[in-house]
Formats: structure tokens, sequence, C-alpha cells
């Protein structure tokens, strides 16, 4: 355990995370020798099992998990719970991930809880390890599946330990990859939430919708409630079958309301919502939210069906008024009006469709595709969703956290597109001086952490 710090005290948060990220981190494409719960139970039993602290909603899903975990949180929060959020990638700052609703906790929180979790690693994890009790095998690299703990289990315990530290009322968490093996999955949640699947991570969690979807349909827990987003049947027949396995009530969306009268502007988005079902009840059918996008009012519906499921008592005035005030930076946001530039962090295929659809409705063809994605996604399906529909293409660099081929992303793009409006530009500044230079229209998509380094240069002129 030579990598860890000896003797020491956090007294900032950056120093917690710059801490954390020595570990073994999935998102920076390093693996860990195992992927198994067993040893994130074992380290929050260690830290007397901060996840119990509260009760829960968790939230999986191939898309619109990272919006539906925001909306709930917000809603909760418009009603008076102090609502601790769970969520990734960030935008702007690590601690976007670790939120009391939608804004940091306290700096003393975070220092605290980081010493809290030091001391588990340090000192109770070592003292498990010399006491030869089988678990302490989770943790020995030597042992053929045995691994030191991960960034994403030790940034879990951290979030549950800034939960309790702040007395949190709720915890609103989604799974980082998968559900069944992710670290989140240490909660017993009052109702689980399921977005949309398509084919994601498919070296890790499988080549089929039908195997993605049993590793999300993991976080179902016996007897609890599931809200379940409108599945291709495939996925669906996972769904139901692990509900009725775990005895858990499935609610599943097209079931029990109905969507309508949707209205797309660059402002946000309005909709309308009845429930069909006589087990939930609106005094208030029309809603709205500041962010764009059809599928935005698909993730708000979601959002209201299974806050009201969680929470039953929490009024009409407390969901309207968290939605309205809604913040999610890097969702379909203008970050500039000349010319309009949008970020949107849509890293698959139908994601990156549903993004190019929104975009078009409110800016018409022919604008600029600023365009970057890690090395592991599908490059030529979001090239065939993309390529008609932008005069000019410019690919460049997802940042440096995850590995990335900006290269061979824009032969894939130029074999599609065509290499007259097609172009490599690198150096993401650069990419984003010659997109402005177009004055038209821009769309910047793919990664988030694109979408991260394109905020940085227009919004805070990094």
């Amino acid at each position: 355990m030579g990598c860890y710090l000896n003797n020491k005290i956090f007294t900032k948060s950056d120093e917690v995370f710059a801490w954390l990220s020595r570990f073994i981190n999935l998102e920076r494409g390093q693996k860990p020798k195992s992927f198994r719960l067993d040893r994130m139970e074992t380290l929050c039993e260690l830290a007397g099992n901060p996840e119990k602290y509260a009760p829960s909603i968790h939230v999986a899903g191939s898309k619109g998990k990272g919006s539906v975990t925001s909306m709930l949180t917000a809603m909760l929060t418009a009603a008076g719970y102090r609502a601790a959020r769970y969520m990734s990638p960030h935008v702007i700052d690590i601690r976007e991930r670790i939120c009391l609703g939608d804004i940091y906790f306290n700096e003393e929180i975070y220092v605290s809880s980081g010493n809290e979790l030091l001391q588990i690693i340090e000192e109770r994890l070592p003292a498990l390890k010399n006491s030869q009790v089988s678990a302490a095998a989770l943790f020995d690299p030597l042992t053929d599946d045995g691994c030191e703990p991960t960034f994403w289990e030790l940034l879990t315990l951290l979030f549950f330990l800034c939960a309790r530290n702040a007395r949190s009322d709720v915890i609103v968490a989604e799974t980082g990859m998968g559900g069944r093996l992710d670290s989140t999955n240490v909660l017993d949640p009052l109702v689980s939430v399921i977005t949309l699947i398509e084919l994601e991570h498919t070296s890790i969690l499988g080549g089929t919708i039908e195997a993605i979807a049993g590793e999300k349909a993991g976080i179902i827990k016996q007897g609890k409630p599931l809200v379940l987003a409108k599945q291709r049947d495939e996925a669906l027949e996972v769904f139901k079958q692990k509900a009725q396995e775990k005895n858990a009530p499935l609610i599943y969306f097209p079931d029990i309301a109905k969507l309508s009268d949707i209205n797309v502007t660059d402002q946000g988005t309005e909709f309308s919502l009845f429930y069909t079902s006589s087990h939930f009840s609106l005094l208030t059918s029309r809603f709205s939210l500041p962010l764009p996008g059809k599928v935005q009012a698909e993730n708000a519906a979601l959002a209201i069906a299974a806050v009201k499921t969680a929470f039953p008592q929490i009024d009409d005035d407390a969901i309207r008024g968290g939605l309205a005030n809604l913040k999610i930076p890097g969702r379909f946001e203008k970050i500039a009006d000349e010319p309009p530039f949008i970020i949107d962090g849509a890293h698959t295929p139908e994601s990156l469709a549903l993004c190019i659809e929104t975009f078009l409705s409110l800016y018409g063809e022919g604008g600029v595709l600023l365009f970057g994605c890690a090395a592991d996604k599908d490059a030529a399906a979001m090239a065939g969703a993309a390529h008609s529909h932008f005069a000019k293409i410019i690919i460049t660099t997802p940042g440096a956290f995850k590995a990335s081929n900006p290269e061979q992303v824009y032969n894939t793009f130029a074999k599609i597109a065509g290499e007259e409006k097609t172009l490599l530009v690198k150096d993401t500044r650069e990419a984003v001086r010659l997109a402005k230079k177009e004055m038209i229209p821009i769309l910047g998509t793919g990664s988030f952490y694109l979408v991260s380094e394109i905020r940085k240069i227009i919004v805070n002129n990094y």
C-alpha cells in the first residue's frame, strides 16, 4: 500500500481529490484486477455504513441518468429536503460530482470526510488485512482477484461520508457504469430508476442490449419499486423478469403517463404531463425547465414519477419550482450568443442524434459541429448521425483525461462526411477559434471532457 500518503491530514478539498486521483481509475482507462461489489461493501462497513444514513433514490441507465438525477435533487430541494447528489462526470469542478442540492458542500465537509476516508485506508484497512480475515483478500493485489480500492469506490464512499457529515435528509445517486457491480449499488433505495438503455461500454457490460440491461437491472432491490423509462422490447423483457424475481413493483412509464404539447425553444422546454394510473396524481399538468429538448421533457417526466413514488407527499409547487430552477452545466447549454454556441455531452450515437435533432430545431441546418470523443466510442455511428447536417465539422482532442485518438476520429468523419468540410484541429482552443470565425451556429459535443474544455475556454476565459 505504498502509494498512500502517510500521516497526512487534509486541509483543503483539492488535497482530498488529488489524493483520490492516485488510485486506479477506469475513467482514465486504468482497469482494476477485478470488479466486485463486496469490496465496496467492506469499505462501507469500515466507515460505519454511511450509505444507510438517509433514504435514497438510485438511478442507472445509458443516457439521461445525469439529468434525471439532477431533476430529482432539484425537486427534493425545492420541497425542503437536504438532498445529497452524486453524479458524473463533472464539467467545471470535480466537486460537481458530490453536492448538496446543486451547490457544493461546505469546504469543511469535504475536508473532514476526506480525513475520515484517509483514516479508513491508512489505519482500518491495514488492520483488516493484518487480521487475516477472509475479507482482506478483497484488497490484496497479490491474490488472484484482489485489488486495492479504486478511485470510483473511494469517491463513492467520500460522497456517502459527506452526505452523513452534512446531515442530509436524502441521497440521490447515479451509477458510474452498469449497475450490478457499480460501487453505488450498496444502496437499498426507496425506489430505483432506470433510463433508456443502449449499447455502451460493451467491452465490460456486454455486446448486446440484453446483456447491458442485465447489468443495469442489478440495481433493482427486493420489494422496492422500479421506475422504468421506455425501452426496446429486448431490454424491457430483462427488466420485467428481474423485477418479478425481486418482487419489485414495476412502474413502466409508457403504461402510467402521457406526455403532450412539448414546446422547445432556446430558453428551455415546456410540456404537459398526464397520469393514466390512479397511483399518481398531479394538480398541475404543465411544466417547464430551462433545458431545451424533447428528451429533457421525457427525463423530467420520469423524474417526476420517481419522486412521487419515493415521496408521495411532495406537492406540485415543489415539482414545478424544482424543475424551473434546474441547473446542469454541459447539458445543451448555450454559452455564447454571437454566434450561438451550444455545448452538450452526447457520447453515444443515439444521444448525439437527439442532441442534433434539438440543435436543428432551433438553429437549422448548416452550422458548425465541433466534435471529439474517447477512443472507445463508436465514431463511425456518430459520424453517420451527424455528417449531413453541418456545413463544417471540426474534430479535436476531447481533453487529456481519457485516452483518445483524434486522428482516427477525423479519418472516420472525413470518409463519411467528405474531406472538403472536415477539419482536424487537435488544439481545442484553436478549434474553438476557428469554429467561432465561421459566424454560424456551433454545436460542441461528444465527450463530456471536450464539453468541459470548451466551457473553460468560452465561459471562464481559461
